[in-house]
Parts: C-alpha cells; sequence; structure tokens
C-alpha cells in the first residue's frame, strides 16, 4: 500500500489536491451530513463560539473521570485502613502474607494494561467499557467483605487489579482523543487530582466507617469498608455510561457542528487525522511501539520516577515520625496533597501555556528533593512537616509526565494507547520497590530517603536524555531529513477531507510543521 510520508504541515499541498480527488468518494451519509452542517459558511467567530460550546460540555463530563479515580484509589488501598481494625488478624494473615496480598494487586494491574487499551481504542463505545470494568471491580471490592482466608485474598486482589488496570491508561487515552496537545496537561492534572485527594482523604474515610460500623449486623468494621465502598463505586458506574464522552465522530450530547469540530481541532493539532488506518491490524500498534526505542527510555525514566514517589502509600507513616496520636496524623496528613493539587493546577497550566514539558517536571522534582534532604537532615517537627509539603508539590511533575507521553507519541492512535498503557505499567514496578524502600526505618527513615533521592536524580537525567532526543528529532524534521510516522493513503484521505471543511477566509491554517513538545 502507498502512504505519504509526514513531513509536517508542510505536505499539505498533497493532502489538499488528495481532499479534491477524495470528494468523489464521500459516502452518501458523510455528503448527507457535511450537508447539513454547511460548514464552509462558518464564519471565524462562529467556530470560536461552537468550541467553546465543545470544550464547556467536554469539560464537564470529562470531570466525571475524577470521582471514578478517587473511588478507583480507595478501592484498591482501603485494605491498608481495614488491616488497622483486624483484617489481618481475622485472616489469621502473617506480615509476609499480608506483604503479598499487596503486592499480587500490580501483577494483575500491569498484566492487563497493554491489552485493555488495544481493546479500547478499537471500539466505538468506550464509554460503555469503562462503566463496565468500574462495575465489575466495584463488586470484586465488595466481594472482599466477604473473604475468610489468605487464598480468597490473594485472588480477589489479583482480579481486582486486572480489572481495575483497565481504567487510568483508557482515560488517558479517551482524554488525548478530545483535546490538542496546549490543552491535554491542564486536563490531565485535574484527573489527577481525583488520585491526591484520595490521597489526603482516604485515611479519614476509612477511620469514620471503622469507628462507626463494627459489630454492625454482625459483621466486623472493616467488612464493611469494603461493602460500602464497593456499593459506592457501582453506582458510580452505572452513571458513567451516560456521563462520559466516546469518541468525537459518534459521541453524544454534542451538536453535530461540535463534534465535527472537534475532529477538526485534532487534526488541525498535528497535522493528520486522529484515526488509524483501516488495514491496520490488532497488533500493529504494539509493534510499533515495540520498535521505538524512545518508548523504553521513558518507561525506565518514569519507573524511577514512580520509585521517587513510592512515599505517598507511607504518607501517614511518614507523618507519624513527627510524634503525633493517630487521630492528629490522619488530619495532617491531608494539608501537604491539598497543596500538591494546587500546584499540580498551576504547573499543568503553565506548562500547556508554554508548551514545555522538561523545565515543568524537573521543577517539581527540584521541589521534592528539597523536601527529601530537610527530612534526612533534621528530625525538627517543623521542619520535617514542611518538608512532606514539598514532597507531596513533586507529584505536580508527575502529571506533566504523561502528557509528555501522549505528544510524543502523537499518531496514529493504536500506537499512542499502547505507549500510555505500556508506559504506565511497566512503571508500576517502582510502586512495588517502593513497599521494599521504605521498611528501613532508622532515624526517621533517613536510608530510605536517600534511596529516593537518588531515583529523583535518575529521573532527572532520564528527562534531559529524553529531552535532547526529541530536540535532535525536531532538528531532523526541520531540514525534511525524516519524518515523524508514515501515513497510509485512507488516513491521508480523510484527512483531507476534514481539513477541507474549514471555513473559506477562517484563520484556521496549520502550523508550518509537527514539533515534539520538550
Amino acid at each position: 500500500m502507498a502512504s505519504l510520508k509526514h513531513e509536517g504541515r508542510d505536505s499539505l499541498s498533497g493532502i489538499e489536491k488528495a481532499a479534491v480527488e477524495s470528494t468523489e468518494h464521500y459516502t452518501q451519509n458523510e455528503q448527507s451530513t457535511i450537508g447539513n452542517l454547511n460548514v464552509r459558511a462558518m464564519a471565524p467567530e462562529e467556530r470560536v463560539r461552537i468550541e467553546k460550546s465543545l470544550l464547556r460540555k467536554l469539560d464537564a463530563r470529562c470531570s466525571y473521570f475524577v470521582l471514578i479515580y478517587i473511588l478507583n484509589y480507595l478501592d484498591r488501598n482501603n485494605i491498608g485502613a481495614a488491616r488497622l481494625k483486624g483484617l489481618q488478624e481475622d485472616l489469621k494473615l502473617s506480615n509476609t502474607q499480608y506483604a503479598t496480598c499487596l503486592s499480587i494487586l500490580y501483577v494483575g494491574y500491569i498484566l492487563m494494561q497493554v491489552p485493555s487499551n488495544m481493546f479500547i481504542n478499537r471500539i466505538p463505545r468506550p464509554s460503555l467499557y469503562i462503566s463496565a470494568v468500574m462495575l465489575i471491580w466495584g463488586l470484586i471490592s465488595t466481594l472482599t467483605g466477604m473473604v475468610k482466608g489468605f487464598g480468597g485474598m490473594v485472588a480477589i486482589r489479583f482480579l481486582l487489579g486486572f480489572v481495575e488496570a483497565a481504567f487510568l491508561p483508557g482515560a488517558l487515552l479517551i482524554l488525548s482523543k478530545w483535546y490538542t496537545r496546549r490543552e491535554l496537561t491542564k486536563r490531565n492534572a485535574i484527573l489527577f487530582c481525583g488520585n491526591l485527594i484520595s490521597n489526603a482523604f482516604s485515611s479519614l474515610v476509612g477511620a469514620g466507617v471503622l469507628s462507626n460500623m463494627d459489630g454492625v449486623l454482625g459483621h466486623r468494621a472493616w467488612r464493611w469498608l469494603f461493602y460500602i465502598e464497593g456499593a459506592a463505586t457501582m453506582f458510580v458506574a452505572l452513571c458513567a455510561a451516560f456521563v462520559l464522552p466516546d469518541l468525537p465522530t459518534n459521541s453524544r450530547g454534542f451538536t453535530e457542528e461540535e463534534l465535527l469540530v472537534a475532529q477538526l481541532r485534532m487534526t488541525e493539532d498535528v497535522g493528520e487525522a486522529d484515526s488509524d488506518s483501516a488495514d491496520m491490524g490488532i497488533f500493529d500498534g504494539l509493534i510499533m511501539v515495540v520498535k521505538d526505542w524512545k518508548v523504553y527510555l521513558m518507561m525506565l525514566t518514569f519507573t524511577a520516577y514512580t520509585t521517587g514517589l513510592s512515599f505517598n502509600a507511607f504518607f501517614p507513616t511518614l507523618t507519624g515520625t513527627l510524634g503525633l496520636k493517630y487521630v492528629p496524623t490522619l488530619l495532617l496528613s491531608a494539608p501537604p496533597w491539598v497543596f500538591a493539587c494546587i500546584v499540580s493546577l498551576i504547573n499543568a497550566w503553565h506548562s500547556d501555556r508554554k508548551q514545555e514539558k522538561f523545565g515543568h517536571i524537573v521543577g517539581p522534582i527540584c521541589m521534592g528533593l528539597v523536601g527529601f534532604i530537610i527530612s534526612m537532615a533534621t528530625l525538627n517537627k517543623a521542619a520535617r512537616y514542611v518538608a512532606l509539603f514539598l514532597q507531596a508539590g513533586s507529584y505536580a511533575g508527575f502529571i506533566v509526565f504523561y502528557s509528555w507521553i501522549s505528544s510524543s507519541f502523537p499518531r496514529p492512535p493504536a500506537k499512542r494507547a499502547v505507549a500510555l498503557a505500556m508506559i504506565n505499567a511497566f512503571s508500576q514496578l517502582g510502586n512495588v520497590a517502593g513497599s521494599y524502600v521504605w521498611n528501613l526505618k532508622e532515624n526517621g527513615y533517613r536510608k530510605s530517603y536517600g534511596i529516593v533521592t537518588a531515583m529523583f536524580g535518575v529521573t532527572i537525567v532520564g528527562c534531559w536524555i529524553i529531552r535532547m532526543v526529541l530536540v535532535n528529532q525536531n532538528k531532523k524534521l526541520a531540514l525534511g531529513e525524516e519524518s515523524a510516522w508514515e501515513v497510509p493513503d485512507d488516513v491521508a484521505d480523510k484527512t483531507a477531507r476534514v481539513e477541507g471543511l474549514k471555513s473559506e477566509g477562517a484563520d484556521l491554517k496549520p502550523q508550518a510543521g509537527f514539533r515534539y513538545l520538550v
């Protein structure tokens, strides 16, 4: 099959020629839709109005991902709160068996992410898929409250990780199908605020249930924790099918003009329609990712970053080094994550505005390094509490890294879907390693802080190498020495049709050429 080389927007003359030829091949349905929209008569002011309406609706509906992420985190980590109220004793688990119950979740989580994203990229209604998997993991979480021993808990935790794996990479993929590179980081930050909010208040939610439900209807309080949070997840899952958007080509709740503008926006962003070729096989996206060595560089860098951030799972414990009682410790664990939310939103907004990634990743990491050094250098309570704020703030760069992945593998969507899932899945090894890092309790976890400091150093070096690689590729793109990716004929035709629908006289011309964001 003949193909066009993507040489940025400079190749549009060929695409525009293809647009003239492809008009003869429009299907009757396409002709009808385009005729009804009368897009060629759309004034620039009308385009702006429609785009604002589109983004307003889209932001409202995608905000539901935040609620889902909160429940995703709670269902995954409520076992820690349950342990405080007798789960380990009731199930007669040794410390090693309990640790196995924790780590087995990541086995399922890692195994399922890539297959799930390959599947979600090929279906027309991803909202139904997200809703279905959420309903299943809510049921699994509820059934955790009925477990009687070690074997049952291991099986439940593995299945929970296996099913929950679909959510995060799937949500990131859906967002990348609607938002341009100039908008994506801020939306990712809003999504990840769900995780940060969960870090802040999950212990308080658990404490509320565990302190008031013990013995109700003959069940221990820790079992009620799973019943209640699992039921809440299932309710939210049912609503998700009606709230979440699908694709810019078929999503319900948008006008035809809004859907067309949504497709046009994504085409303008990188010079190609966000569509896979009809000839692309199921595993072609995976093969493309395996052949791209940038993926491996990002995998290693992101894993080091995840290891450095592993303190988040032990945050109440680290707050406990201040020497306060149980309830004050839980209360003091929340403010640093509220601070992290604010820093993340500001950092993401500025990253989108400047279209820059490296500095907005390394900056928060340096903030975290200062916090680590303070924690290693002193046992003063005030200083260590300030250090916890700085450590939580380092999460802001983590969010920008996700959008860096999306912008570094923009087309085809099948490759982007696998890259997001593979890098995120591999990075979970950092969480597994982190569970051992924080077993070194001497001198206020000084050795543990030393390890995560080193991991942040590795992350900075890795990000610098990634930046240099992308800068070099941008230079080659500018000189026309290489193309960013190959454009199949049918995708080029679709790109031409979408580009050909822009209003006459409107200032909607594409950029001079595609460049990677650095």
